[in-house]
């Protein structure tokens, strides 16, 4: 499967809301994972992610392995590391974190990927990484030495975004961290979608139906959800409520 990026494109022209599921290798264990994702295809998702900050060498591998077998959603690579690249998944989100000044995760690691996507069929998407303050601090923050930008600076997160469009990324993440205390604020959604004209991903901190819906109407292309269904995987019940 392939063509994940035009089919995002064709979602937003048709008007259809996208939904990510986040799986983190490190937290989901693989005798779980066929009853866990019966319920994924059940729902509203649209798409899988796999990654996480820190995840142990060959989990992911052997997940998305594992995923091939019990979904046909698109399987995209969310990850934190280049250990974390897998060639049994669609595509790979290509992440620069545009909102830190840690060159690693700016351009360094992305280099040193390269030998393993040079002749990889993965379809890889350019994505502009937005990490924005929640209340506390977050694995992202630990692993990459780098500061979120603080919610109130509102045009430097808007401004931050637009840039990654005018770099050539083809999405723009905008990300408050695994466990966040908060979602991304409506406003925040809003202006930052407006001055877009690339697809807009929000993650992190939405643990209820009405959150979900906020993050759509603010102009969320696409949302990704991944600790509300580590906690309570009784969450996709609640999902219904947006269709």
């Amino acid at each position: 499967m392939k063509e994940i990026y035009h089919n995002i494109l064709y979602s937003i022209f048709e008007g259809k809301k996208m939904l990510a599921i986040l799986i983190d290798p490190d937290k989901m264990a693989l005798q779980q994972l066929s009853a866990f994702i019966q319920k994924v295809n059940l729902s509203m998702a649209t798409h899988i992610f796999v990654g996480g900050s820190t995840v142990e060498d060959h989990l992911t591998e052997a997940l998305v392995f594992e995923l091939q077998k019990h979904t046909k959603l698109p399987i995209v690579l969310f990850p934190g590391d280049i250990t974390q690249i897998s060639e049994h998944a669609d595509a790979l989100l290509f992440l620069s974190l545009i909102s830190g000044d840690n060159p690693d995760y700016l351009i360094k690691k992305h280099i040193s990927a390269v030998a393993q996507l040079r002749h990889s069929n993965l379809e890889v998407i350019p994505t502009g990484y937005v990490l924005i303050e929640n209340g506390k601090e977050t694995s992202v923050e630990k692993v990459t030495q780098t500061k979120p930008i603080p919610r109130q600076n509102i045009q430097q997160i808007i401004d931050t975004a637009k840039a990654g469009e005018l770099l050539g990324m083809k999405l723009i993440y905008l990300e408050s961290g695994s466990g966040a205390l908060q979602p991304i604020p409506a406003e925040i959604i809003c202006a930052v979608k407006n001055e877009l004209n690339i697809p807009l991903i929000v993650g992190g901190g939405i643990r209820t139906a009405q959150e979900l819906e906020i993050a759509y109407q603010s102009g969320a292309d696409l949302v990704v959800i991944g600790t509300a269904f580590e906690d309570d995987d009784t969450f996709f019940e609640e999902l219904k409520l947006v269709l």
